[in-house]
């Protein structure tokens, strides 16, 4: 009898090895080896083993394949249905992932709610929850549709139902949680990896669109093996960003990944914030030093927000520079040139940049807000409350054109601000109309930004 090899795997990331490790080498876990044993195929050979006098199946040629476009489902909520790629798409795989309590399970009993509310069936898989805990939460929520609901968290069980039921939308809460016939313990590597790989064949053959909700690792990213963000459609994130939810696609294969949704959690759930740039900049201090607003793009989604600079004399010798939500590197590089193109003096001072509303965004657009937010903070004198940047910085000192102008150019004119200070050619002229000539203008270097906004700040025409 052939000698069957095991292996040991990585319960945090589903690497391999021939031994047991004490540290990970892919994700640096410690203790997270277990050994596992390959599946054994009807004739007793492990997988993978032979071909076993086994032929290839029928070849299709690309040219005689159709084309079909993948029907969607609305979900009744925008925000969701539009980091989606437009909505549910039938037989779909979705993969969301959060901290616990972050509201993973509010926002999909909310969406099945909808659904259900419209005449669609949907299946709601409780492997975490009672049934008595939905029905308190659903209590709160306001929930009036009918929801089915199961304990059963057999993957073979849940597959049955799919066929048997063929609901719209299946959601399981959470895919840690499912066991499928076979070794090893619910939640392991081999358990998720199996079970998530059942359940996407059951969504296509269903037709159902399937929600699965992953664990998170301390650093945030999906617990269990990365081959389970392989196998599904999309994957999404909802993260905490101060008072609000982000929900983030990183992964779309029926359309563009980086959307980004916007939610606030109430006492009614998570509502959607259908102006996100109004929000971050609610509580913006007007006429006050440092404070200048920024168009920047997370992800594909034009916002708006505030980037705020403070200067301050240092008492150390070697003065601090202290950076929220910005590149680090990116605004070293702003301050040098500020000191070298403009002879401002940043020797004695400590110089903190912060972007208000906790969000973290790495993008190169926002190098002329953070020059501008810097010098107005030196001098002491505050930007013109209507005005808007946005451009990337170079060495020497020239603002250069950033990705997705035109989309921040609109976004701009939407929320209410007709001043733009912008490279050349990022003018916005269709969203402003034949008199916005004078009221927007593309600035080549630093330099002329500060002119031009020192100019508006004056009343004087040239922005």
């Amino acid at each position: 009898m052939a000698r069957v090899q095991t292996k040991f795997v990585c319960q945090s990331c589903g690497y391999q090895s021939p031994k047991t490790l004490g540290r990970c080498p892919n994700c640096q876990a410690w203790n997270s080896f277990e050994e596992e044993t390959p599946m054994l195929s009807s004739k007793g050979k492990a997988l993978g083993s032979g071909y076993g006098g086994i032929t290839g199946g029928k070849l299709t040629a690309l040219s005689s394949v159709g084309r079909r476009e993948e029907p969607r489902l609305s979900s009744g909520i925008p925000e969701f249905d539009r980091v989606l790629g437009g909505g549910l798409v039938a037989g779909g795989v979705i993969l969301i992932g959060g901290e616990p309590g972050i509201g993973k399970s509010t926002l999909l009993l909310q969406v099945a709610d909808k659904l259900s509310s419209k005449g669609q069936s949907v299946l709601y898989v409780a492997g975490e929850e009672s049934l008595e805990q939905i029905r308190l939460r659903a209590d709160r929520l306001g929930v009036t549709g009918d929801i089915q609901l199961t304990r059963d968290t057999r993957a073979e069980h849940i597959a049955a139902l799919m066929q048997e039921h063929k609901p719209a939308l299946c959601i399981v809460d959470s895919i840690q949680t499912v066991q499928i016939e076979g070794d090893g313990a619910s939640g392991g590597v081999a358990q998720v990896r199996e079970a998530t790989s059942l359940l996407t064949r059951a969504a296509k053959e269903t037709g159902t669109a399937t929600v699965l909700v992953g664990h998170v690792t301390k650093d945030g990213t999906v617990a269990g093996p990365k081959v389970m963000e392989h196998i599904v459609d999309t994957t999404v994130f909802l993260e905490t960003v101060g008072q609000y939810r982000l929900l983030r696609s990183v992964k779309n294969r029926f359309g563009q990944a980086g959307e980004l949704g916007v939610f606030e959690m109430r006492g009614e759930g998570l509502i959607a914030v259908d102006n996100p740039s109004a929000a971050f900049l609610a509580e913006r201090p007007v006429g006050v030093p440092g404070s200048v607003v920024a168009a920047t793009l997370d992800g594909h989604r034009p916002m708006l927000l505030e980037v705020q600079a403070l200067a301050a004399k240092t008492p150390y010798p070697n003065p601090r520079r202290v950076v929220v939500g910005l590149d680090p590197r990116r605004v070293d590089v702003v301050l040098a040139v500020l000191e070298r193109r403009l002879n401002l003096n940043l020797g004695g001072l400590d110089i903190y940049l912060n972007l208000a509303g906790g969000l973290k965004v790495l993008d190169p657009g926002l190098d002329l807000a953070a020059a501008l937010a810097v010098y107005s903070a030196v001098v002491g004198k505050a930007l013109p409350e209507n005005v808007v940047v946005f451009g990337e910085v170079g060495l020497a000192g020239e603002v250069r054109a950033v990705q997705g102008h035109l989309r921040r150019a609109e976004e701009a004119r939407r929320t209410g601000y007709d001043r733009l200070v912008v490279p050349p050619g990022s003018e916005d002229g269709r969203a402003s109309g034949s008199g916005a000539s004078g009221r927007s203008g593309g600035v080549k270097s630093v330099e002329d930004a500060l002119a031009v906004v020192w100019q508006a700040a004056s009343g004087r025409s040239g922005v």
